[in-house]
This record gives structure tokens, C-alpha cells and sequence, in this order.
């Protein structure tokens, strides 16, 4: 009997054990990420849409833009696509910034390079490597993105990011 109850006991703590093992890989799974030293890290999905009545303080106008892209956590890469339209003329800045809806910001990184030819319609494309701050930040929904041009260097339009999964 004293056999049997020994591996009772131990059949039990071995199922335990891989029972175990089995709900650690599925909650890494569920965090995007592989078990061991690999990650495919998290892609998010970016949005949002720019008007004058964002900029701090506000701007009167009929000019507007959005913002799309993706960002992946394992690379840091943050991938956009940003069209703009109705803007008083070609925009001569534009850049990302860090800060809450509402409030002027911080500039993350260097200004965009628009190029020439631009126009008051207009598609910038580019890509962004992030900070780990940087990327909390913009997973907090404290990014936004600012388009200014001669007739209004400090913005434009400005547009609060909203990065989900």
C-alpha cells in the first residue's frame, strides 16, 4: 500500500509539473512572444487623424491628415504612411511628437524629410526605430504627429496616435 501511495504521490507531482510548463508557453504565447531567448515581439496597429483645432494652441482651417502604419515590439520599427490635404500651402515641417492630446508636445526624433515637390495634398511615407521610452509612450497614446507650413510654421494640423493591437 506504502508503494502505491509513493507513486500516487509521485505521478501527481510530475503532472503537475508539465501541466505547469504547459500554461507558462500559452501565457507567452498570448504576450506575442516565443519561450526562450527568441521573441516575435507585438505588432500594433498606429491611426490618427490630424485637423487646426488640435494644434496647441488651436489653428482655423480647412486642412487635415492621417496617419497609419504599424509598430513592431522586437524591431523597434515604427512603419508609416501619413496623407495630408487643405493645408494653406506645402508643408515645410512635420514630425512626431511626445505628449498628451491637448498639450504641446516634445520632438521624438529628427523632422520628417518631406523632400521637394510637396504640395498643400500631399503622402509622406518613412520609418522610425523607438526607444524603449519612445514606445511606451506611443503604447500610451502619448505620440502625436505635426504638419506645418510657411503660413503656419508651428503647426498646421496636429493629430493625437493611438497605437492598438
Amino acid at each position: 500500500m506504502k508503494r502505491m501511495s509513493r507513486f500516487s504521490g509521485k505521478l501527481v507531482a510530475t503532472a503537475l509539473a508539465v501541466l505547469s510548463v504547459f500554461a507558462f508557453t500559452g501565457c507567452m504565447e498570448d504576450l506575442g512572444e516565443t519561450v526562450g531567448s527568441t521573441s516575435t515581439g507585438i505588432t500594433y496597429t498606429i491611426s490618427g487623424n490630424a485637423s487646426g483645432a488640435q494644434v496647441v494652441p488651436a489653428v482655423t482651417g480647412a486642412g487635415s491628415a492621417t496617419i497609419s502604419g504599424t509598430y513592431n515590439t522586437a524591431t523597434n520599427q515604427l512603419t508609416y504612411t501619413s496623407t495630408w490635404t487643405g493645408l494653406t500651402g506645402a508643408p515645410t515641417s512635420a514630425a512626431f511628437y511626445s505628449g498628451a492630446a491637448g498639450q504641446a508636445g516634445t520632438m521624438i526624433g529628427s523632422a520628417w524629410t518631406l523632400g521637394t515637390g510637396v504640395t498643400a495634398a500631399g503622402t509622406h511615407s518613412g520609418e522610425v526605430t523607438l526607444t524603449e521610452a519612445q514606445e511606451a509612450d506611443l503604447i500610451a497614446g502619448n505620440w502625436d504627429y505635426s504638419i506645418g507650413t510657411a503660413t503656419n510654421a508651428n503647426g498646421e494640423v496636429r493629430g493625437q496616435i493611438t497605437a492598438t493591437r
